[in-house]
């Protein structure tokens, strides 16, 4: 692993992009009483590097960084269907809650 940012810079793209990933890949549990604590963390990041980052070779980290919002913002939030929230997208888990609570105050 590179010492410095300028050690980085010099290396090829596909090597930056592994240390990349490899950075990005060690997460720390939150708790060590219960390993299923950073289980949707890690799910997600399994799924960012398997559908945007190993398919992809960014030239600057501001490219990568605009990648990663937009598949965020765009794909996973709206149309992917996560199993921990009933099979529905983070955005249709979000209208069902907000209009369960209008629902309430209403009845």
């Amino acid at each position: 692993m590179p010492q410095s940012p300028s050690a980085a810079a010099s290396l090829p793209p596909a090597t930056r992009q592994r240390l990349a990933v490899e950075v990005l890949s060690k997460t720390e549990t939150v708790s060590r009483a219960n390993c299923w604590d950073n289980a949707v963390a890690e799910s997600f990041l399994g799924t960012l590097k398997t559908e945007l980052i190993h398919s992809r070779i960014f030239s600057t980290r501001v490219q990568a960084k605009t990648a990663i919002v937009e598949w965020i913002e765009v794909f996973y939030n709206r149309q992917h269907i996560h199993s921990t929230i009933g099979y529905l997208s983070p955005v249709q888990f979000e209208d069902n809650y907000w209009l369960s609570l209008d629902q309430n105050i209403a009845a």
